[in-house]
């Protein structure tokens, strides 16, 4: 079978592949927490800076794309739960579990996604709610109480799950649309098994 690499979408993929063990230490206990962000720019940036939490966010917006017609409900859910967690996370809470149950996060949306796992619209929004209470806590410890650090996170986060929603609309459009999930659902829950067993640690 001949592999075929014009397609943009293909390449960036393949890219990102080979980004991912760096980008994912980069993030996961690569510090132990010294980074601390207080512009808001600073907090924009920060769910980007690692996969973790760019794969959770963004296979939020996919996975309401592709399975249910609330498609904003999910993305509310986590948005507003991390929000909630965040500032737990700002006010000194530490939960020894955090990074475990968010690099279980990752393996459980990408099945979601891989499965094209169908699910009450309420069901998801809980189950992606809960695991954003933790991807919050990750990100609050390192706010150092900068309400702009915070915006810019909320606003990232918002944006993510908008790119999800664009990506799962358009892997719904697509002639082939049955592969993309798969592979996106089986990176991101590669990535999780990767973290959870310290392989990236």
């Amino acid at each position: 079978m001949e592999l075929k690499m014009n397609n943009p979408m293909k390449v960036l993929f393949t890219a990102a592949l080979f980004a991912l063990p760096v980008a994912a230490f980069a993030h996961i206990g690569a510090d132990e927490g010294a980074h601390h962000v207080t512009g808001f720019m600073q907090g924009f940036i920060h769910p980007l800076t690692g996969l973790d939490h760019l794969f959770a966010m963004t296979l939020v917006g996919v996975w309401s794309a592709m399975n249910t017609q609330k498609w904003w409900l999910a993305p509310l859910s986590f948005a507003s739960l991390l929000l909630v967690g965040a500032l737990i996370g700002m006010a000194g809470l530490v939960v020894p579990a955090t990074e475990h149950i968010v690099a279980a996060s990752l393996l459980v949306l990408g099945l979601m996604v891989a499965m094209q796992l169908k699910l009450s619209a309420s069901t998801g929004a809980v189950l992606v709610g809960a695991f954003a209470l933790f991807h919050g806590l990750a990100h609050g410890a390192e706010l150092s109480h900068s309400f702009a650090a915070l915006s810019g996170m909320v606003v990232a986060t918002a944006l993510l799950h908008i790119g999800g929603l664009a990506l799962g609309y358009a892997m719904l459009a697509a002639k082939r649309s049955v592969w993309w999930p798969r592979v996106i659902g089986a990176s991101s829950a590669l990535l999780g098994v990767g973290l959870l067993s310290g392989f990236f640690a």
